[in-house]
């Protein structure tokens, strides 16, 4: 099995490749949806986020221990402040990284010469690259970035661009990256340089 990351900022089109992928054949790991997971009640980060931060996380309508993370008020409030997301991470990376592993583990066991992606936008930020066989960064001009990012329901602008602001600039990221997308064309365009990689990921699984 091939283990590959799939990395870039926010609404710079990663989940649009990773849709790609999964078309061809890729068995895809979003970890944004496992770290929601974590953070729902019950969840393996849930407690230690709620005590770290208070009850001022949680959704005004809820009741008692039940009560949901607001993930738009954490958000805001962790990615205005480097050290109060660097807390958040070490809450809820370990339990993602857990859960990327057993899901892979399931996944070896079913096509021993399948390629699992790993989609996440801070692979680099976290060292968890290192993790993975092969690394993808899409991306787009920032502009673009707040632009799709905006058309999101409750986004703030001030927010996205805090966010942008955390992430470690491209031209960083491309030393890092054994291939590279540029989603800021037509969707065709993505859709092509995402085939000729998937073709070249089968040749490195081979």
């Amino acid at each position: 099995m091939l283990k590959v990351g799939l990395t870039g900022g926010i609404a710079s089109g990663k989940s649009f490749v990773a849709g790609a992928l999964a078309s061809y054949g890729c068995f895809v790991i979003q970890a944004d949806e496992i770290g929601h997971e974590a953070l729902a009640p019950g969840g393996e980060a849930y407690a230690a986020a709620v005590r770290e931060f208070g009850a001022g996380i949680l959704a005004a309508d809820g009741s008692g221990d039940s009560r949901d993370i607001d993930r738009r008020r954490l958000a805001s409030l962790v990615f205005a402040d480097a050290e109060k997301l660097a807390r958040l991470n070490a809450i809820v990376h370990p339990a993602v990284f857990r859960r990327e592993d057993e899901l892979m583990a399931e996944f070896l066991a079913r096509e021993p010469h399948g390629i699992a992606v790993v989609e996440a936008a801070i692979l680099i930020e976290t060292g968890s690259y290192q993790r993975f066989d092969a690394l993808i960064l899409v991306f787009c001009a920032q502009e673009q970035q707040v632009e799709r990012a905006m058309r999101r329901e409750g986004a703030v602008e001030a927010d996205v661009r805090a966010r942008i602001g955390r992430q470690m600039p491209l031209d960083e990221k491309r030393k890092y990256a054994d291939f590279v997308i540029d989603t800021s064309g037509t969707k065709d365009d993505t859709l092509r340089q995402t085939r000729t990689i998937y073709e070249e990921l089968r040749r490195m699984e081979s």
